[in-house]
C-alpha cells in the first residue's frame, strides 16, 4: 500500500508529539492540527470557534481558492480538529460553558483522540485505517482467515 505524503507527514508529527508529551488539545499550536501544521497557530483563523466545522470569512476565502496547508484544505483541517477534540472528551466548539474532560492531557485520552484522527486521516485518503488490526484476529474454522504477512504489508 502506498502512503500519501501528507498522511505520512501527519502521522510522523503526531507520533513525535504524542511520545514527546507535547500534545495538548487546549493549545492550538500543540493539538492534532497544530502539530500537523508545524506548531503554527495561523490555522485558528479558519474558523471563529475552536472545534467548529463552520469556516470563518478567512477560511471560506482559502477554501474557495483551493488553498492547502501541508496538503489539507481548510474544511479538512476543521474536521480533523473537531474529531480530535471530541475523541478526547471535549464538547465542541470549545468555550467556557461546554463540557471538558477532567484531565485533558491524560495519555490514554490523547491516545483515543489520536486513534480517531488517524482513522479520519486514512478516510480522507480513501485508505483503510492503518491502526485497524482487527483482521489479525479474524478466523474461519479455527484458523487465521488472513496470513500475517498479508496484513502487515
Amino acid at each position: 500500500m502506498h502512503t500519501p505524503k501528507r498522511l505520512e507527514a501527519a502521522l510522523i508529527k503526531l507520533y513525535h508529539a504524542f511520545h514527546a508529551n507535547t500534545l495538548n488539545p487546549e493549545d492550538c499550536t500543540a493539538c492534532a492540527i497544530g502539530n500537523i501544521l508545524d506548531n503554527y497557530d495561523s490555522w485558528k483563523h479558519l474558523s471563529d470557534a475552536h472545534g467548529s466545522l463552520e469556516l470563518s470569512y478567512v477560511g471560506t476565502v482559502h477554501q474557495r481558492l483551493g488553498r492547502r496547508f501541508n496538503g489539507y484544505s481548510p474544511l479538512e483541517i476543521l474536521e480533523v480538529e473537531k474529531e480530535f477534540l471530541e475523541a478526547c472528551g471535549f464538547e465542541t466548539p470549545l468555550c467556557h460553558y461546554n463540557q471538558k474532560p477532567q484531565n485533558p492531557r491524560d495519555k490514554e485520552r490523547l491516545f483515543n483522540g489520536l486513534c480517531a484522527v488517524v482513522a479520519l486521516l486514512c478516510k480522507l485518503e480513501n485508505l483503510p485505517n492503518v491502526m485497524d488490526y482487527s483482521k489479525l484476529f479474524e478466523y474461519e474454522q479455527h484458523e487465521a482467515k488472513y496470513p500475517l504477512e498479508a496484513i502487515l504489508n
